[in-house]
């Protein structure tokens, strides 16, 4: 069978649905590729399960801050309520649920692998055998995402290790966690498996501190929290090896320096690999198992014709939905003839990891900053030293800093550490993509008492 479309996307993640909706959107003829389940990694094994699993936990912490609510809360998570949220977010890993938005956008869904096999050419191993070749008269987009790295510790793949998607559709709590990786998910989900009633969790780094992508005080204030309650975390140790008896728990894993670890999972989270390995890139003179170099318009480098473009993880530039999204969205408008460019991937990107203290930044870090040649100033301030703060929490802690380019007086970077901070990036996002002077944004005022205030210190700590 032979199929031809304007655009085909390969996976239907959210990248790649937004790349698929806007196309349609615009009037072409769009086919989508799937091999698992539509709506991808974030919907089913990432962000929502993640959240829905440490969601619980927050709330009962949030409120054991409030004198008053404190006292009223007197008994343990129901962990069964807890996991029936979660499976119910999730749909159960039944993807009907997200099949209408794409039938309302006249989007056709392929389900099976899907592989580029020459220009503008890709094949499909439909499920129950047999191949689908389709073709586009405009273009291809590579929206596959990433996979979890298990990295060659001596015994560590034989011993069952636990990866994002083991951990976010887990049945039940381990009593005792040993968590490899301080980056977001690791230490996410190692905290998620505390407050859930893991009795021993240990998480393992292999640099000097956690989340050591962001500000040094991230990582050392999210340690000393973990170690507030109960968490053990170290730093600096490389896992030489780990040993699981067939068929039989607990597990040992063995440090550099001999120290062992007794547990019953383990839970690997030092990173990502992108989902190119068997996606036909050799046909295109890509490499497979690389991640997709872009230019700025998502357009694969290194293929002539303009034609193929790859948008979220699987291009390696920012491994955030949200920048998948935002990606897909730019990819599509060029796509549809639109004189657009990514203006975000690379120097404005909003992360948060959802760990109690939040931590939650944009741009450049003031390391990377300098790294960039910028003049920077740095300014800090204690996240709840304000009245808001203070109406928040009885004990609300935190760092918030921005990084300023001295030489244009804007922020080209910004951090904020606290309880429930999410929620004030986008006012740094908005301040960052928009190059806001310091001296306009001076006069954008923070209600009052709000933690927002917090805008009105820093500022005035750098001098306004």
């Amino acid at each position: 069978m032979s199929d031809s479309f304007d655009v085909i996307v390969i996976g239907a993640g959210p990248a790649g649905e937004n790349a698929a909706g806007r196309c349609a959107a615009g009037g072409l003829s769009v086919a989508v590729l799937e091999r698992e389940l539509v709506g991808g990694e974030c919907s089913y094994w990432g962000c929502i399960p993640s959240k829905a699993l440490l969601r619980p936990g927050d709330a009962v912490a949030a409120a054991r801050r409030v004198p008053g609510a404190a006292e009223a809360v007197t008994g343990t998570i129901d962990v069964a309520a807890a996991l029936g949220w979660r499976d119910s977010l999730v749909s159960d890993w039944d993807d009907s649920g997200q099949l209408p938005w794409l039938e309302e956008r006249n989007v056709t869904l392929v389900r099976g692998a899907g592989r580029l096999a020459g220009e503008r050419v890709v094949e499909v191993s439909v499920a129950g055998g047999g191949v689908r070749h389709l073709t586009a008269g405009r273009a291809v987009v590579l929206a596959t995402g990433t996979k979890p790295v298990i990295p060659p510790i001596p015994g560590l793949a034989e011993a069952r290790p636990w990866d994002n998607r083991s951990v976010t559709a887990a049945k039940d709590i381990p009593r005792r966690l040993v968590v490899l990786g301080g980056g977001a998910i690791g230490a996410e989900m190692a905290q998620a498996m505390r407050r859930l009633g893991s009795e021993e969790v240990t998480v393992v780094e292999g640099l000097d501190r956690m989340l050591a992508k962001e500000e040094p005080f991230a990582g050392e204030q999210v340690q000393e929290a973990f170690e507030a309650e109960g968490i053990r975390v170290i730093t600096g140790a490389e896992m030489t090896a780990v040993d699981r008896p067939s068929g039989a728990a607990p597990l040992r894993a063995t440090l550099e320096d001999g120290t062992a670890i007794e547990a019953d999972e383990i839970l690997v989270a030092i990173g990502r690999r992108p989902a190119t390995g068997d996606l036909g890139l050799d046909t295109v003179g890509l490499e497979p198992g690389k991640p997709v170099e872009v230019d700025e318009r998502l357009r694969a480098k290194a293929v002539p014709g303009g034609w193929l473009y790859a948008v979220g993880d699987c291009n390696g530039l920012a491994l955030l939905t949200h920048m998948g999204k935002y990606q897909a969205r730019i990819a599509g408008d060029v796509i549809l003839g639109k004189d657009i460019t990514d203006r975000a991937s690379r120097h404005v990107v909003p992360r948060v990891t959802f760990t109690d203290p939040q931590v939650c930044a944009v741009g450049l870090t003031a390391a990377q900053a300098r790294e960039r040649g910028l003049n920077v100033k740095v300014v800090d301030h204690p996240t709840g030293g304000v009245a808001g703060g203070s109406v928040t929490a009885k004990e609300f802690t935190g760092t918030s800093r921005l990084v300023i380019d001295e030489g244009r007086r804007v922020l080209v970077g910004a951090t904020f550490i606290g309880p429930g901070t999410a929620d004030l990036l986008h006012s740094a996002t908005v301040a960052i993509a928009a190059e806001v002077p310091l001296e306009q944004l001076w006069h954008a005022v923070p209600s009052f008492p709000t933690v927002s205030e917090v805008w009105l210190r820093l500022l005035e700590a750098y001098g306004l």
